[in-house]
């Protein structure tokens, strides 16, 4: 009897080895110098998007819940991981160790955050989690504008209202954060979308979530069978979260300047964008869309007839491409495709069915 090969186990192999595949000919051609200054310079970038448009894809795709603030966490993130890589600069002098530490301090303070935001929000639905979460997110930007964080022989100093603080000032309200250089390397990225991946995929094709998933689909019938709507929702925004905030971490150590109107409602958006584009609960496709709609800009800039109006072509692309992946046309199309595909797997199904009975109906017959 032949063994199926589990589809889902084929989908995730397929997306880590696309993901290793797009690192090791990207590191090559940046090695050997084959890629232009703009291109090199949307490298980490595109790893920061990735990632957050699949912890973003964790909530809307697989938890059934629209987030507008999901900036707001990334904010959290880069402004924690930034003042720590400040202070952590003569202690640590390892870039790279001095990154990752940010980036797990980074982490921690976006799902305490994310804790303190899903305890009032989750207990709403639909569109108002929507206006709320949003609301949320400005107001994370909002507090870290007004934030001041100095450093002198006798600690820390924090203030949200004078600006006036002694020693050497870190975080300096609207100003921002001074990081002290850009430290984010194309293969932190790669090794933070891997990680992404790893936790996102194993999460999904866990006991977990599966009753995401059911609760997405059905939450009435989900909780009559005991699945707690608020255990699992929490979990799953807290830990959409902490990816964001070390998205939000690598995005700061690639910038000189960390300032909050970086991660505003239009970065929200802007992610959510990448989301539906790719699919809503399609991981691959959220890889796929965040890492093609970051390049594309710059893309179009390589063009002269584009220069002035690429941000126009860009949203004529996204527009063309959405109508066309919802045409009833093209998904007859792709269904024929799969129906061939089955009639191939379903070729040998009646001879290894016929087997088994013949072998049940000798058994039968000598007992």
């Amino acid at each position: 009897m032949k063994k199926k090969i589990n589809k889902t186990f084929l989908m995730n192999t397929f997306t880590y080895l696309l993901v290793i595949v797009a690192f090791l000919v990207l590191n090559s051609l940046l090695e050997g110098g084959k890629l232009g200054y703009r291109m090199r310079g949307q490298l980490v970038p595109a790893c920061v998007f990735i990632v957050m448009a699949v912890s973003l894809n964790l909530v809307v795709g697989i938890s059934g819940e629209l987030s507008l603030g999901h900036a707001g966490f990334m904010c959290v993130g880069a402004f924690s991981s930034s003042i720590t890589i400040a202070l952590l600069n003569a202690a640590v002098p390892n870039d790279i160790l001095r990154l990752v530490i940010g980036m797990v301090v980074g982490a921690a303070f976006a799902a305490l955050t994310g804790v303190l935001v899903g305890i009032p929000v989750l207990r709403l639905r639909g569109d108002y989690l929507a206006i709320v979460t949003l609301a949320f997110g400005e107001i994370i930007c909002d507090i870290i504008s007004c934030l001041y964080v100095s450093l002198d022989d006798k600690g820390l100093h924090f203030s949200f209202i004078d600006p006036a603080l002694p020693g050497k000032m870190i975080v300096n309200g609207p100003m921002g954060v001074m990081t002290g250089g850009r430290i984010a390397t194309f293969a932190i990225g790669f090794a933070l979308v891997l990680f992404t991946l790893i936790v996102v995929l194993n999460l999904i094709n866990s006991r977990s979530g599966r009753a995401m998933m059911a609760l997405r689909d059905n939450r009435i019938a989900a909780e009559s069978v005991g699945i707690s709507a608020t255990k699992y929702k929490m979990m799953a925004f807290v830990i959409s979260a902490a990816l964001a905030g070390m998205a939000g971490a690598l995005y700061g150590a690639n910038i000189g300047t960390v300032t909050y109107k970086e991660f505003t409602f239009d970065k929200s958006i802007l992610v959510l964008v990448y989301v539906v584009f790719g699919g809503i609960g399609n991981i691959l496709g959220s890889v796929i869309s965040a890492a093609a709609l970051t390049v594309l800009p710059e893309i179009l800039r390589s063009f002269p007839e584009f220069k002035e109006n690429r941000m126009l072509v860009f949203a004529i692309v996204l527009i063309i491409v959405m109508l066309i992946t919802n045409s009833t046309a093209v998904k007859g199309w792709i269904e024929r495709i799969k129906g061939l595909f089955r009639k191939k797997e379903e070729a040998d199904l009646p001879e290894t069915t016929e087997t088994e009975n013949v072998q049940t109906e000798e058994g039968g017959a000598e007992e």
